[in-house]
């Protein structure tokens, strides 16, 4: 019996999948004018429920500029920017606001909404040749100054896409740029694919970090160009997710071109612990740094099974960085005489670390590998590796 009605319902379920991925939504059918001075959040919103409601469909921007206020995506949802077609945020700062107020008082970016956000949605692609863009110079300047007021600190600010619990999601072909803040951030994401994108923004914007996976699994980035304001890539663990040893792992990053930004970094938040990690066929050009792991005592936890290999790295600053010793990660910075501490649940913990076929060049130092003495670095393979610099690699602990 079962092998009588499995191909029929098989061909049910491969037509009912087929209509719904021929649906197509214009939201310009739904009211948008494209025009750059008119609100389209409300037909574009539309347009995105009328494919949800539909059971699944393509929404559909023609050449156009289309000004918008944030936007809730739904399952089974592709959308698809045409060549020409440029999904712009709006500069209002409240309208991307939870609550009404001075967005300088904001206590955390969880105050904010992204321009495009969605939870526990699956099937979602976004694709296309067109460009999704987060007008992101009318925060950029009041960052900076914060920034420049605190080292390292992060005004809190939206972010461009933001997708928590979902599956099966793919980018593809978009052009993302200027986002006020982060350009893209996955949360408990499984099964996403960043395929041939590219995610721009000015080398001296602050904290617009281009892909920030956290606690994601079974991610792949491939083919992508990215040339931002801070970590080019960002793999974060920053809580425990219940019932999972590692929060964030499978994770595959190959075949990109890195420009200015920070380089690939795993971390600083590695509480829920991070593993299975590749960086393969990867070109970094001027960059403030290239391959990092990064945390400290109070924000750290198992980092493991990590793979960087045919790599190569011109003009960073420096090529490679694996510290306990976040924000004193240099050759001067890090502390000498650290005494050892409790080991503790937040004590970072760097292990099975792999470097093959690596050519790295810096107009500073070469980098650093350096652990905390109550922690020390494990099993680290630098195999067929080159660095030059003004100062050499620096092992520690």
């Amino acid at each position: 019996m079962k092998s009588r009605f499995r191909p029929a319902v098989a061909l049910l379920l491969g037509g009912a999948l087929s209509a719904f991925a021929a649906a197509k939504f214009d939201p310009r059918d739904f009211g948008a004018k494209g025009d750059g001075r008119t609100l389209d959040t409300q037909a574009i919103q539309r347009a995105f429920d009328a494919a949800g409601q539909a059971g699944g469909g393509t929404v559909y921007f023609s050449p156009g500029r289309y000004l918008s206020q944030p936007l809730t995506l739904r399952t089974k949802t592709k959308v698809l920017l045409d060549t020409g077609a440029i999904l712009l945020a709006t500069t209002n700062y409240s309208d991307f606001m939870k609550k009404p107020g001075d967005w300088l008082k904001a206590k955390s970016s969880s105050d904010f909404i992204p321009l495009i956000g969605g939870t526990g949605l699956e099937d979602v692609t976004i694709s296309g040749s067109g460009v999704i863009d987060g007008n992101g110079a009318a925060w950029w300047d009041e960052a900076e100054k914060a920034r420049r007021k605190v080292s390292g600190y992060t005004l809190p600010r939206p972010n461009l896409i933001a997708l928590t619990h979902c599956r099966n999601l793919r980018l593809t072909g978009i052009t993302l740029r200027n986002s006020p803040k982060f350009h893209f951030v996955p949360t408990e994401c499984e099964d996403v694919t960043i395929d041939g994108i590219t995610i721009l923004a000015p080398a001296n914007a602050a904290n617009t970090d281009a892909i920030d996976p956290s606690n994601c699994r079974n991610v792949r980035i491939t083919n992508c160009l990215i040339d931002v304001g801070d970590d080019n890539v960002a793999i974060k663990s920053g809580k425990k997710v219940e019932g999972r040893e590692f929060g964030c792992e499978n994770i595959e990053v190959t075949d990109c071109t890195i420009r200015h930004g920070h380089g690939i970094s795993i971390g600083s938040e590695t509480v829920g612990g991070v593993r299975n990690v590749t960086v393969r066929n990867c070109t970094f050009e001027n960059t403030d740094n290239g391959l990092r792991i990064k945390s400290r005592r109070e924000r750290g936890g198992k980092v493991e099974n990590i793979l960087y290999e045919n790599c190569t790295l011109t003009n960073c600053r420096p090529a490679l960085s694996f510290a306990a010793y976040y924000q004193q990660s240099t050759h001067a910075k890090f502390p000498k005489d650290d005494p050892a501490q409790p080991v503790t649940s937040t004590t970072p913990r760097f292990r099975n670390i792999t470097l093959r076929n690596i050519s790295g060049s810096s107009v500073s130092e070469a980098g650093l590998i350096v652990g905390l003495p109550e922690s020390p670095i494990e099993n680290v393979l630098l195999e067929n590796v080159t660095l030059q610099g003004r100062e050499g690699l620096v092992i520690a602990n």
